[in-house]
């Protein structure tokens, strides 16, 4: 663990572990040496902004521990206090109450020569790339480190690694304008990296990228993590990137932890009614042309239509379904997926006989009946 005392800048520098291997593979790296670092705890953390108008809260009450070594999504409505979280950590806001911890040290007493060494060891991706359009891939990653006064031959060793890590050791030499919007967040992925930090943090990467770019961005920061252990505390208001590439989730509603915990618990259960909105374009509900055939009571014939909830704690089993409504059934929706190993999603089903629902919950699954359907619809 690097401490924060206020060491000078080169001291630091020569101090710290180059993560960084010639291979990009970090082999000879010494994990035991940072096990440990990385971890980010939020204090009770209050944010009040003061204008003509009055007062703002923009964060209330915030307390939350983030892991070594973890990837971090913080999501919430607009305004609900996600930069404003995120910006508390290398104190680009300061808290009006509360405290923020950095592997255990409080962070609000360091002064110039200690935040700048607290922000080396937290790089930061913006959501519009922030890339200087007269400088070159090279020039701009090498920028944090030519500001920081290390050698030049050891700026150009550590850009072509982190060339090659975002895989752009190609386009060193090339001007973003001539960058696809996906190249251009690559090369900030790579400047944030250049200084070897522990901790990478993500304001709204992926917003102004299409889909499939998205995925390639939010692939390479699984790769990331993976190779280099890094903590990445990243904020979006989309849940399907929480969902393809974070371990764990905060919810913030209106500056305040509406619930938190594990990806797969938040998705398969969610608590806060703001969690269960922002889940909502996730979730697949009753087809319309399902919801028009649907019957209030059963009637001779019809087959009961039952949503089972799947929130990880089993995963389907089409036997045993079969096995307890003692009759067909016939799977009519599913939209089940696996997140962090868990079985995640809904089913629905039209089975026989009017007492399938209570056998079904009697194996252990969260169900519900929504109505009954002709058994030849």
């Amino acid at each position: 663990m690097v401490s924060l005392a206020l060491d000078s800048l080169g001291a630091t520098d020569s101090a710290r572990p180059n993560r960084l291997a010639a291979d990009v593979i970090p082999a000879a790296w010494d994990e035991a040496a940072r096990r440990g670092a990385g971890t980010v705890r939020f204090e009770n953390v209050s944010k009040t902004y003061r204008s003509a108008g009055g007062e703002v809260r923009a964060l209330d009450d915030v307390s939350l521990d983030v892991p070594s070594g973890a990837i971090f999504g913080i999501i919430g409505r607009s305004g609900a206090g996600k930069s404003t979280l995120l910006r508390t950590v290398n104190r680009l806001e300061e808290p009006t109450s509360g405290r923020v911890l950095v592997d255990g040290e409080p962070i609000e007493a360091l002064r110039t020569v200690g935040l700048v060494a607290l922000r080396r060891r937290i790089g930061m991706i913006f959501q519009h790339f922030n890339l200087l359009s007269a400088k070159t891939v090279r020039q701009n990653v090498a920028l944090p480190l030519k500001v920081a006064g290390i050698r030049p031959a050891e700026i150009a060793r550590r850009v072509d690694e982190v060339l090659r890590l975002v895989g752009l050791e190609g386009k060193a030499d090339t001007y973003p304008s001539r960058l696809s919007g996906g190249q251009k967040q690559r090369v900030g992925v790579a400047r944030a990296l250049v200084s070897d930090p522990e901790i990478l943090l993500c304001d709204e990467a992926t917003s102004a990228l299409d889909p499939e770019t998205t995925l390639s961005i939010l692939g390479l920061l699984r790769d990331i993590n993976r190779r280099l252990g890094l903590t990445i505390i990243l904020i979006t208001h989309e849940m399907s990137v929480i969902r393809e590439v974070c371990t764990d989730v905060l919810v913030l509603e209106a500056g305040r932890v509406a619930e938190s915990g594990p990806v797969w618990r938040v998705f398969g259960a969610p608590e806060h009614p703001a969690t269960r909105a922002l889940l909502a374009p996730l979730t697949r509900d009753v087809p319309d042309e399902l919801a028009q055939r649907l019957l209030p009571h059963p009637v001779p014939g019809a087959q009961a239509v039952l949503r089972i909830t799947y929130s990880g704690r089993s995963a389907p089993d089409l036997s045993a379904l079969v096995a307890a409504t003692g009759g067909t059934v016939r799977l009519l929706q599913a939209g089940v997926e696996r997140i962090q190993g868990h079985a995640v999603g809904r089913m629905l089903i039209a089975a026989e006989g009017t007492e399938a629902e209570a056998r079904l919950r009697a194996i252990g699954e969260t169900v519900e009946g929504i109505g009954y359907v002709a058994a030849d619809d």
